[in-house]
């Protein structure tokens, strides 16, 4: 299980914000604090595309193979023409865009930023603005189910529904009582998981109509320190696409661990990295896991070196 780093001519020079394979193919977005989004071909072990953007990037997401989207500092969400090498602005935010997602069943582009807004957008349409609602604070990351919006802000998870974004937004209760760093939807079930500061994990089907499985919560990156028990902060997870229930959690010092979802045991880890892990992604298929090992701008132990990716095949 071995890992091998990313090639690139031009080292990325800033921290890895994220990672994302295309849903079809094995294709790998990397948005990167350097203002470049890169897109490699995991398969041929080639950079396809590498495209600079003038703000730092926070987020991407794939719309198809060809196009693709980022959020960034300057709070400008923007689109991507892999193919033809073009870079385009489709709007913006008064703030920092802070996360980005493409739902597949609306066929829009959802974002969110530090200006306290979500906003979604249809790039089909002349003017892509489809619809702005506020949010009580600023929003550090999204995810979508189904026709479920998932947000977190600090500790707090707010579900909207995207057919009806006026509605306003449905409280989800946590269960987990830090700040949430990062949160993923279940590729098997209409629910989703969220990592916390403190090394938790927490798994939850909000629809009990679609779901019969029990939500649960688990501390799986603890660290004994000075006779006491404290979390490591959960960066990024990413779930098996093959309904398996597996998944992997990367924290920020440097260790990638897969879980049994059901059993909450321990598959494997992987050595450690020299630095954070900032981003995790699993291909179409589940075989291929890509690793950030990068700063994140959040702890005062990490290394600012240059970061790196690596492929791992399981």
């Amino acid at each position: 299980m071995s890992g091998d780093p990313l090639q690139f001519e031009n080292p990325i020079e800033d921290a890895v914000s994220r990672l994302r394979f295309s849903p079809e193919s094995n294709n790998l977005l990397i948005a990167s604090w350097d203002s470049y989004l890169r897109l490699y071909n995991v398969e041929s072990s080639s950079l396809s595309v590498e495209l600079y953007s003038q703000a730092a990037l926070l987020d991407c997401c794939f719309e198809d193979e060809s196009t693709s989207f980022s959020s960034g500092s300057d709070g400008f969400i923007r689109r991507y023409d892999l193919n033809a090498g073009t870079v385009d602005r489709i709007g913006r935010h008064e703030d920092i865009a802070t996360s980005i997602v493409y739902s597949y069943d609306k066929g829009e582009v959802i974002s969110t930023g530090l200006d306290k807004k979500i906003k979604l957008w249809d790039t089909r349409q002349r003017e892509c603005l489809v619809c702005s609602t506020d949010t009580s604070a600023a929003v550090r990351c999204i995810t979508v189910s189904g026709n479920n919006l998932v947000v977190c802000m600090d500790a707090s998870v707010h579900i909207y529904d995207l057919r009806n974004l006026d509605q306003g937004f449905r409280p989800c209760a946590s269960q987990v009582e830090v700040p949430i760093r990062c949160i993923i939807s279940l590729p098997y079930s209409r629910g989703y998981a969220v990592g916390s500061v403190d090394g938790q994990v927490a798994v939850d089907f909000p629809d009990t109509s679609y779901s019969s499985e029990t939500k649960y919560s688990f501390r799986c990156h603890p660290k004994c320190r000075n006779g006491r028990v404290d979390g490591v902060c959960i960066n990024a997870i990413e779930f098996s696409p093959c309904g398996s229930g597996a998944f992997v959690t990367g924290d920020n010092e440097g260790y990638v661990i897969s879980w049994n979802a059901k059993s909450r045991r321990r598959l494997f880890e992987l050595p450690r990295y020299s630095n954070s892990i900032s981003s995790l992604a699993l291909n179409h298929t589940g075989e291929l896991l890509a690793v950030a090992s990068s700063h994140t701008y959040q702890a005062a132990e990490e290394k600012e070196e240059a970061p790196q990716v690596f492929i791992h095949r399981l």
